[in-house]
């Protein structure tokens, strides 16, 4: 029988040990803040971490969930602000908290908080309701050219993504960005009862906020912001229809100003073990959320450029001067 060299024994340990150190130690507990109401893309990313790191048992006591909605999430974000330093915390946030602070001229910006990770991307839909007498995009966009004023389009916050694309598509086809009529909610559930009740005349938001009401057919999906048909999203998009358009929103996660290294490192390993697990991805599937993952200063780095990015955008389309 041949007994295991030294050499060999060391190598095995070493397996085990990276193979071990891939899956974080369990939060005792997690506040999660939420910089919106429910209803809309962050409350859906919110909940869907919180049912992720429940099913993979990463926190081992209380995951407290939390909104505060209002100003494209800049309340919510002046508010996690005052818990600088404290462990255990996240909230969610992304591009329309990005757009929301230079619109909004927040004095909290997102040098307060600490990144965690980029999780997900999604595409935008323009909709209408059914009963609409828009029925194509190309009517949507005649209507926003005859008179930009008369065509109320309900969306997130102002300023962000959704603010965005109805500037960029207005923009796009002729039409004043500047006098878009654009309809803010401070959360998505708010914006979709306003679009199903007929208050307005068009709706824009991420695909996984309206799906439900596209699949039941009481909303009719027009065009989808990406650069090309998404697979088991049957919408064709705005640049296969003559509108050349595209724009993505992502989310993610960050920790309030002045966490310790210890307390940064136990909710990256956590975020980490989530994102690779079959709950997550199940997540993913269930929102027609595409991975987005990217952590730590990668991370801070990213949101870095985006603030470039957007702030160009928005002065772009006239939302910033």
């Amino acid at each position: 029988m041949l007994r295991p060299t030294t050499a060999f024994i060391a190598l095995l340990s070493v397996i085990l040990a990276g193979t071990f150190s891939a899956f974080a130690e369990p939060l005792p507990s997690l506040k999660i803040l939420v910089p919106a109401n429910p209803g809309g893309g962050w409350d859906q990313t919110g909940r869907a971490v919180e049912q992720a790191l429940r099913a993979e048992k990463l926190v081992t006591g209380a995951i407290r969930l939390s909104n505060r909605g209002g100003a494209g999430g800049t309340i919510g974000l002046a508010e996690f602000a005052k818990s600088k330093g404290e462990g255990g915390s996240l909230m969610v946030m992304g591009l329309v908290m990005v757009g929301a602070i230079l619109t909004n001229k927040s004095p909290v910006t997102l040098e307060s908080v600490t990144p965690i990770a980029r999780l997900t991307s999604e595409y935008l839909v323009i909709a209408v309701p059914e009963s609409s007498k828009i029925r194509t995009l190309r009517d949507f966009t005649e209507a926003l050219k005859k008179d930009p004023g008369a065509v109320a389009i309900a969306g997130g916050s102002r300023g962000g993504s959704d603010h965005i694309l109805a500037a960029l598509v207005a923009e796009a086809v002729g039409a004043p960005p500047a006098k878009v009529n654009y309809v803010a909610y401070a959360g998505g559930g708010e914006a979709v009862a306003s679009l199903l009740g007929a208050q307005v005349v068009a709706g824009i938001s991420g695909y996984g906020e309206f799906q439900a009401h596209i699949e039941s057919k009481k909303l009719r999906a027009l065009a989808l912001s990406a650069p090309a048909r998404i697979p088991g999203i049957n919408v064709p998009t705005l640049k296969e229809q003559g509108v050349n358009v595209e724009f993505g929103n992502w989310r993610g996660v960050v920790a309030p100003e002045g966490t310790s290294a210890a307390n940064r490192k136990a909710l990256l390993d956590t975020v980490d073990s989530m994102v690779k697990s079959a709950s997550w991805k199940a997540e993913l599937r269930k929102q027609n959320w595409e991975d987005a993952y990217l952590a730590g200063d990668a991370y801070a780095r990213f949101i870095r450029a985006e603030n470039e990015r957007i702030g160009a955008v928005l002065k772009g389309v006239g939302l910033v001067k």
